[in-house]
C-alpha cells in the first residue's frame, strides 16, 4: 500500500489521512448493485453478529432500512437529489466501509427508480489498506466525530480493536479522545454481556450501571451469585429500569448483610430486598441531596447574589425562598411529630 506517514502529501485532494499515514484514493461513482455492506460496521455487527454468525447481504439490508435514521435519510438524499459525503469504499471487494446506512438508503431509492440512484459517489480505499486503519478511521468518524453510534455500538468496535487486533485500551483513548477509564468502562460492560450471552442491545444501559459501581462491585466479588440474580432480574422484569440498578441495587449492596444474602441467593425479590435496605437507612440518596443543597446556601458567594439581586430577578429569588421556607417547616414538622 503507497502512503506517506508523518507528512502532508503534496495531493491532498487524492489522499485521505489516517492516523499520520496518507492513503491514496480515487473518487468515483460506482453502480450501487456492486457494493457490499460492511458485515463488520458496528451499528451492523451490534444488530446482527452477536450471536456470532456472519449475516448475509440481504439480513444486512433488511435490518438497516427497519431503522429510523435510514428512513430520514432516504428522504434528506432524494430532497438533496443525492448524497452529501461519498461512501468510503475499499477497492476490489466494493465493502462499503463507512457509509452503509447510506447504501441502504439508496437501494430503497433504486427500488423506485434504477436508473436515477444506480449510480453512488465513492471515495475509494486501496484493496490492501491495513484493517487498523480502517477501524482506527471509524472511530474517527463515528466516536471523536459525530458520535452517531449508540454506546453498545461504539462499545462493540473498541471491544474488538482492544480484543482481536491487540491494541492497548490507553492507545485506544488516544485515538478517539476519551479518558481511559471510559474506554475501559466500555469495553469490560461489552465483555460481561458476551460472557453472559446478552445480545438484546436495548438493556445496555442495565448492565453498564452495573458494572460502574464500586458498591455494587464489591458485593460481586463477595456474592458471585450476584451476576446470575440481577441478570435474571432484568430478564423477568423484576428490576424494571435501568435506573434501578443505578439508585437502588447499591443499596441493596450496602445495606444490612442479611438483606443482600437473601437477595443474592434468590430467596427475596429485587423490591423486597431494596425497601428492607432503605428501612434500615442504606439508601441516603435524598439524605446526600439536602446536605449538598445545605453546603451550598452558606456560602458567602450565594448570600452576596442574593443581597445584591436587582429587579425581576430579586422578585423570582424571593418567590423560591419562599417556597423553599415553607417546605422546609412541613418536612420539620414531619421529624418533630415523631
Amino acid at each position: 500500500m503507497s502512503a506517506t506517514k508523518g507528512t502532508q502529501s503534496k495531493n491532498p485532494a487524492n489522499t485521505l489521512r489516517i492516523r499520520g499515514h496518507d492513503i491514496p484514493v480515487s473518487v468515483r461513482y460506482i453502480p450501487q448493485s456492486e457494493l457490499r455492506f460492511f458485515d463488520d460496521n458496528p451499528r451492523v455487527y451490534s444488530a446482527v453478529r452477536m450471536d456470532g454468525r456472519a449475516p448475509t447481504q440481504e439480513e444486512i439490508e433488511r435490518h438497516l432500512l427497519q431503522l429510523d435514521h435510514v428512513k430520514e435519510l432516504i428522504q434528506d438524499i432524494k430532497r438533496n437529489d443525492g448524497l452529501i459525503d461519498p461512501l468510503i469504499v475499499r477497492n476490489g471487494t466494493n465493502e462499503v466501509l463507512e457509509g452503509n446506512s447510506r447504501l441502504a438508503a439508496y437501494r430503497a431509492l433504486a427500488k423506485i427508480d434504477p436508473i436515477k440512484w444506480g449510480n453512488v459517489k465513492c471515495t475509494v480505499l486501496p484493496a490492501d489498506i491495513d484493517d487498523k486503519l480502517i477501524f482506527a478511521l471509524l472511530g474517527q468518524y463515528h466516536i471523536k466525530g459525530k458520535k452517531d453510534w449508540q454506546p453498545f455500538e461504539q462499545a462493540g468496535f473498541l471491544y474488538r480493536r482492544h480484543i482481536f487486533q491487540k491494541v492497548e485500551q490507553k492507545v485506544l483513548a488516544q485515538e478517539i479522545g476519551l479518558p481511559v477509564n471510559t474506554v475501559k468502562r466500555l469495553i469490560d460492560t461489552y465483555q460481561f454481556m458476551v460472557d453472559h450471552k446478552q445480545t438484546d442491545t436495548t438493556r445496555w444501559s442495565y448492565f453498564e450501571e452495573y458494572l460502574k459501581s464500586a458498591i455494587i462491585r464489591k458485593a460481586r466479588a463477595k456474592h458471585p451469585a450476584l451476576d446470575s440474580v440481577v441478570l435474571e432480574g432484568i430478564d423477568t422484569g423484576d428490576i424494571e429500569r435501568a435506573v434501578d440498578v443505578r439508585d437502588q441495587l447499591p443499596a441493596i449492596c450496602s445495606g444490612p448483610k442479611h438483606v443482600l444474602v437473601k437477595y443474592a441467593e434468590g430467596e427475596i425479590p429485587f423490591d423486597q430486598a431494596y425497601n428492607r435496605a432503605a428501612a434500615s437507612g442504606a439508601d441516603d440518596t435524598h439524605y446526600k441531596r439536602l446536605e449538598k443543597f445545605r453546603r451550598w446556601v452558606v456560602k458567602a458567594d450565594v448570600e452576596d447574589f442574593v443581597a445584591n439581586s436587582k429587579g425581576q430577578l430579586r422578585a423570582k429569588i424571593e418567590y423560591e425562598l419562599d417556597k423553599i421556607y415553607n417546605r422546609t417547616k412541613v418536612l420539620r414538622s414531619k421529624i418533630d411529630s415523631d
